[in-house]
């Protein structure tokens, strides 16, 4: 009598069941356009027109700017998304964890913070090219020459 083998099958890494990574991170950062990737304190940072507008911490987290209010709003919106450690308390930014946040969130935050930090040349590239409309022409009325 043959013994068949029983096949488990193996979970995959908890960066497969929608949990953003660094590779995410970087690869919608770098979609943005003008945007550079170069070391930041020994980790990935992302710069437009030579201004950090995203940095990763480590391989769960990443801190991106954001005004005040706004990151007021999204600590209280999603404490288990963002936090602020003593460190940022000063400073336009907020930290997010990849553990928890889902990839449009994570998308508009790193517009958002790319247009802060987008120089207005940069930004004026980046604007639809929009003919002006055609005015009609109005012609002044022929005067009239008296002699």
């Amino acid at each position: 009598m043959a013994v068949r083998k029983k096949t488990v099958a193996k979970a995959k890494p908890t960066a497969s069941k929608g949990r953003l990574t660094v590779d995410d991170v970087r690869e919608l950062a770098l979609a943005l356009p003008a945007t550079e990737e170069r070391r930041s304190y020994g980790t990935p940072g992302f710069r437009v027109s030579d201004t950090l507008f995203a940095r990763v911490l480590d391989d769960d987290s990443i801190v991106i700017k954001v005004d005040f209010d706004h990151r007021e709003a999204l600590l209280q919106s999603q404490p288990d998304v963002f936090l602020v450690t003593p460190h940022y308390q000063d400073w336009p930014m907020v930290i997010v964890r990849l553990t928890t946040v889902d990839r449009p969130l994570l998308q508009s935050l790193l517009k958002e913070a790319w247009r802060r930090c987008a120089s207005a040349r940069v930004l004026k590239a980046q604007e639809p090219a929009v003919a002006a409309p055609k005015r009609a022409v109005k012609k002044a009325p022929a005067r009239k020459r008296t002699v």
